[in-house]
């Protein structure tokens, strides 16, 4: 699967993805300070789920009806980023993939 994984959501997250074997842009790597309007259309031209915990993209993409291949918000009591990348993805990641 293709993520985007958004510089909020850090760069654990992204190589941890990697490292399942996924393709993964991370802002966080690769674009750092990058707006959300230049996120947004990374991730719509090259066609990858944009994770997240930044609430904007939920504007952009319900309100404004922006296209997109997908968005996953990860709001979680425990930021840590071994909380983030714990069951959360891993069983989003199953369930997409059925």
């Amino acid at each position: 699967m293709k993520f985007l994984v958004d510089e909020c959501t850090g760069s654990a997250v992204a190589r941890w993805l990697k490292e399942q074997g996924h393709d993964v842009f991370s802002v966080y790597d690769q674009a750092r300070g990058i707006d959300d309007d230049g996120v947004a259309q990374i991730a719509q031209s090259e066609r990858r789920i944009l994770i997240t915990n930044d609430r904007g993209f939920g504007e952009k993409v319900f309100r404004e009806r922006r296209p997109h291949h997908g968005v996953v918000f990860l709001r979680l009591a425990n930021e840590r980023a071994t909380n983030k990348f714990g069951c959360s993805i891993s069983c989003l990641i199953c369930t997409a993939k059925q």
